[in-house]
């Protein structure tokens, strides 16, 4: 019976969810590079609950932009980092063999210098106030840089079809529309989760890590600086969606352009089939008599001189009363609808 208990919570920990993380102490010197702990000690050692996680498992896909207060820690997923600050430590989950490493390893090397400087230099910021400002400055930059080579495309592509129309270039504006769209919405999620922590007093002051270390917690109404440095970035963030906004409404005014154009040609196009078939029918009216007098009956024209010059004219004054009568109807048709 006991044996049957003690393998219980064994298999239970070989079957438990491990996350690769690497750790930075308070004097920005790495601890534990990519090692990897179970969710279980985790929780237990940073006092989280073990849903508090899963919003930065990077096994889940499709998560959303979160950060979350919790009275030891803050739980950052933004953008391409996934971390855990404290007031003397800083964890990043995944920070090594990601899909964006340029990014990662520019951020690694400006949160170690943040984390290095002295509260004093740092101007009065504590630990876990730079290790954000670590965090926004990596995930504003990797915004910028990926709006900035958005909008050059999109920009070069939209001038192009001022000029001339075509096809593949109607297919590239429609994948960058999407693309475009999806920078937006990954923007404004972004932007959302500092509208969030901003309206939230008790979060704000809950920040302060390392003074509820010291056993001095602020109280809601005492947050200014964690609300100024928030406020700076959302500001940023919000110039980055609002530059994608106006070239998705420059996007979308193009196409109702090119659309208009179209549309145009089009009707060009069904004019000049109309035409067409108006000639077509003024000549079948005028064939009417040469097809009677081809019937080979007797109607006692044959020995006067003048029946052919007399019948060609008939028929053809025939084919161009019928095809001024439809010209005439075109053009009131026309008139009526501008």
């Amino acid at each position: 019976m006991q044996r049957s208990l003690a393998a219980v919570p064994h298999h239970s920990i070989k079957n438990e969810i491990k996350l690769r993380c690497t750790e930075f102490d308070h004097k920005g010197n790495v601890k534990t590079t990519a090692g990897e702990f179970l969710k279980s000690d985790l929780c237990q050692k940073h006092g989280l609950h073990a849903r508090d996680l899963r919003k930065i498992d990077s096994s889940f896909n499709n998560q959303m932009p979160v950060l979350l207060v919790r009275p030891e820690a803050t739980l950052v997923n933004v953008g391409h980092i996934r971390a855990l600050i404290k007031a003397d430590l800083v964890v990043l989950f995944d920070s090594f063999g990601s899909t964006d490493s340029y990014n990662q390893s520019i951020f690694i090397y400006d949160l170690e210098e943040k984390l290095r400087m002295s509260t004093s230099s740092a101007g009065g910021l504590p630990f876990e106030f730079r290790a954000l400002e670590a965090i926004f400055i990596s995930v504003i930059s990797s915004l910028q840089s990926e709006m900035e080579v958005l909008v050059h495309f999109v920009t070069n592509l939209l001038a192009q079809l001022e000029e001339s129309i075509d096809q593949n270039k109607l297919k590239e504006l429609l994948q960058y529309s999407k693309k475009l769209s999806q920078f937006e919405s990954k923007t404004l999620l972004i932007r959302d989760i500092f509208v969030e922590v901003l309206d939230q007093d008790e979060d704000l002051a809950n920040m302060y890590l390392t003074e509820k270390k010291l056993g001095k917690p602020r109280t809601k109404d005492s947050h200014e600086e964690i609300e100024i440095l928030l406020e700076s970035y959302l500001k940023q963030v919000e110039e980055i969606a609002n530059t994608v906004s106006i070239v998705k409404q420059q996007m979308q005014s193009t196409e109702e352009i090119v659309n208009v154009i179209l549309g145009a040609t089009r009707n060009q196009l069904l004019l000049f089939e109309l035409r067409i078939a108006m000639g077509t029918l003024g000549m079948s009216s005028g064939a009417i008599i040469a097809s009677l007098y081809g019937m080979n009956l007797h109607n006692y024209l044959e020995t006067n001189p003048h029946a052919f010059a007399i019948v060609g004219s008939t028929a053809l004054g025939i084919s161009m009363t019928v095809f001024a009568f439809c010209s005439r109807k075109l053009k009131q048709l026309a008139k009526g609808t501008t």
